[in-house]
């Protein structure tokens, strides 16, 4: 896992804008939630409010985040991938999934199922676990 995400991390570092890998998962959850709110994104995450408002902030200053008021309560403002935004994102995609496919190169069916197996096995663990 320490060498999948050291390449995910390189290549976010390696783009024009150098986003942190929070404000990837910010940018994904906008991508698959288009029109979404700041509160939106903190009831998904769990972060501190305070957290992620200076990153969305930060996500609007370089033009990667739209931001536009609520047709039904302009205090609310909803915001979206902007046209660059969608392209840095995609590109960042494309990048995780050759990484992905490099990472499961040479296996066979039979083993990624399994290894799909294990790892939801991994996870149902963690999150039985209290601790």
């Amino acid at each position: 896992m320490h060498l999948y995400r050291a390449r995910q991390l390189r290549g976010l570092r390696d783009n024009a804008h150098e986003l942190t890998h929070m404000e990837y998962k910010a940018m994904g959850f906008f991508h698959r939630h288009p029109g979404a709110t700041q509160g939106d994104l903190v009831n998904h995450s769990g972060r501190d409010k305070a957290q992620l408002a200076r990153l969305l902030k930060n996500l609007r200053d370089q033009g990667l985040l739209d931001a536009s008021p609520d047709p039904a309560d302009r205090r609310i403002t909803r915001l979206a991938l902007s046209t660059q935004g969608q392209q840095v994102f995609h590109s960042l995609n494309a990048l995780g999934q050759q990484t992905s496919h490099a990472a499961v190169a040479g296996m066979s069916s039979e083993q990624l199922q399994q290894l799909q197996t294990l790892l939801q096995l991994i996870r149902a663990n963690l999150e039985a676990d209290p601790n």
